[in-house]
């Protein structure tokens, strides 16, 4: 006979015991617990810092590559495509350490993004960081 016990008011009733399979629950949830990995992924760094004005009147000179869905690539708002952004980067750059900032389209493929980042790199330049992508028509 399986075991059983008699509840304390005696109305006949049998009862099964379930503190073994709660102390059963708890082990495995401590088990996958303490064996769980979690994997640390790597992807591009970026700059999310806002970054202020600057102190002086003077104004700091800011590289801004613009993508759009259709694939034009502009660099301060002259039409140069992907092979252009090098040239145009190494030119401020000789002048002064400027920050570049890559805005895109929402629908701007992703290769187009890296190849812009890779080629402002490649530039000399140290401080590269996106724009949150615009979902317009044109950008």
């Amino acid at each position: 006979m399986a075991r059983f016990r008699r509840t304390s008011d005696d109305s006949g009733e049998e009862t099964i015991d379930i503190s073994p399979l709660i102390d059963c629950v708890f082990i495995l949830l401590i088990f996958f617990i303490v064996t769980t990995t979690f994997v640390d992924e790597s992807g591009i760094p970026t700059s999310t810092s806002q970054s202020s004005a600057p102190a002086n009147d003077e104004e700091k000179t800011v590289i801004t590559i613009s993508l759009n869905a259709k694939g034009q690539v502009k660099v301060d708002g002259e039409d140069v495509g992907l092979s252009g952004i090098r040239p145009r980067i190494r030119t401020v750059l000789r002048e002064e350490d400027a920050p570049v900032i890559i805005q895109s389209h929402i629908n701007t493929p992703v290769d187009a993004l890296v190849r812009a980042r890779d080629e402002s790199v490649l530039a000399g330049a140290t401080k590269v960081s996106y724009a949150n992508p615009v979902s317009g028509s044109e950008s």
